[in-house]
């Protein structure tokens, strides 16, 4: 009889043990999704400084999600390009940026990309020479907070 009771405290302890970890867990578990533009998506003359005002702030794993049509007779095709610092970002400075999602990748569900660093996110969408950046306002930055931040 004993020995039934220690294996319940056992299993009753393990239960504990399980929702305590489940209830610390990483702040990963709760990072929020986000329609990057919301209802106007990733698109020409779209104000996402805007967007982000309204939207933010973002944490440390939250998911943007930047959808747009792939390219045809009637739609101008996107991208996204990561570019590497403030001054590239102000003049829309294509050459050392880095392509993150081209032009058929935001198409169905859309193209994701995962904040993991604490970092700024510098976003262009690079077609036409980069017009799309510099007169189509497709452009805007993201500086995650640490995911431990959320609950503040």
């Amino acid at each position: 009889m004993a020995e039934a009771r220690s294996g319940a405290a056992l299993v009753a302890a393990a239960a504990v043990v399980a929702l305590l970890v489940l209830a610390l867990a990483p702040e990963g578990s709760r990072a929020e999704r986000f329609i990057v533009g919301d209802a106007a998506r990733w698109t020409w003359g779209y104000n996402y400084t805007d967007w982000v005002i309204k939207k933010g702030p973002f944490f440390q794993n939250d998911t943007l999600v930047f959808m747009y049509d792939p390219p045809n007779a009637t739609v101008h095709a996107h991208s996204v390009y990561m570019m590497r610092n403030a001054a590239d970002y102000q003049s829309c400075n294509l050459k050392a940026a880095k392509l993150v999602a081209g032009v058929t990748q935001g198409a169905g569900s859309g193209f994701e990309f995962v904040l993991t660093k604490r970092k700024k996110h510098y976003f262009v969408c690079g077609e036409r020479g980069g017009i799309h950046c510099t007169m189509g306002q497709m452009k805007f930055i993201v500086k995650p907070k640490s995911s431990a931040c959320r609950d503040d």
